[in-house]
């Protein structure tokens, strides 16, 4: 039976059994994997903590029939007591984590996996905001799959110029030719939040007023939704 290793963060956990976990993690070389962590809800387990959602960890895995079996884990990030210690900061996280979860379904990415880890590096250490972070995870996640959006010029015909109304269906900022009858439209304050979340422009992002961020969190989210097909779940419990 092969063995291989991987550095994996993990995205979810299922309870399995009495004793077992079935953990679900986005690798770097692997994409996501499922596997069984044998035991490891018992109180003598030596790798359960590593296991847990929001850690990153170096994972010593068996190739299974159906599931592969983790063997050894050796922590290499542990975000996921800061993280959880602070309510915005874990359902920032749930957040991203599920994102992640979809936007893998297929086939893994080495740049989905340095973001997710990027960022929650970033959230358990509270370099920026969490809602910011987020935010800036979702719009450059979105990006790597291939739904970039446009905050600049027209994401439909790209006309160059400064536009104001926003059409998640389209790809992000329209122009007036382009924009369906009672499209609604954004001010330059948030349009500007929104160029900086994708770019990492964090000095301007962190200079916008709570209702600035208000208005770019709700484009986000129906972005998001719209190019995912379905709700995320955690979202809702995002805290604002």
């Amino acid at each position: 039976m092969p063995v291989y290793r991987d550095e994996a963060v993990v995205l979810r956990t299922h309870k399995l059994g009495e004793a077992d976990r079935i953990v679900t993690m986005l690798t770097r070389e692997h994409g996501k994997v499922r596997a069984v962590a044998k035991g490891v809800r018992r109180t003598t387990s030596k790798f359960g903590a590593r296991l847990e959602p929001f850690m990153v960890a170096d994972v010593q895995l068996y190739e299974g029939r159906s599931l592969d079996i983790i063997t050894q884990a050796e922590s290499l990030g542990s975000y996921g007591a800061q993280i959880t210690a602070d309510y915005g900061s874990y359902t920032a996280a749930s957040a991203m984590v599920e994102t992640a979860d979809r936007l893998t379904e297929s086939e893994g990415s080495l740049q989905q996996y340095l973001l997710l880890v990027g960022a929650l590096r970033s959230l358990s250490k509270r370099e920026h905001g969490a809602d910011l972070t987020l935010d800036s995870y979702l719009l450059r996640a979105l990006s790597m799959a291939g739904w970039a959006p446009s905050f600049q010029d027209c994401s439909r015909c790209g006309a160059e110029g400064d536009h104001s109304t926003v059409v998640v269906q389209l790809g992000g900022i329209v122009c007036d030719d382009c924009a369906p009858p009672g499209s609604p439209r954004l001010d330059s304050a948030t349009i500007g939040l929104l160029g900086a979340l994708l770019t990492g422009d964090w000095g301007t992002a962190e200079a916008a007023t709570d209702r600035t961020k208000g208005q770019a969190t709700g484009v986000v989210a129906a972005y998001t939704q719209w190019h995912l097909e379905r709700s995320l779940r955690s979202l809702q419990h995002v805290s604002h």
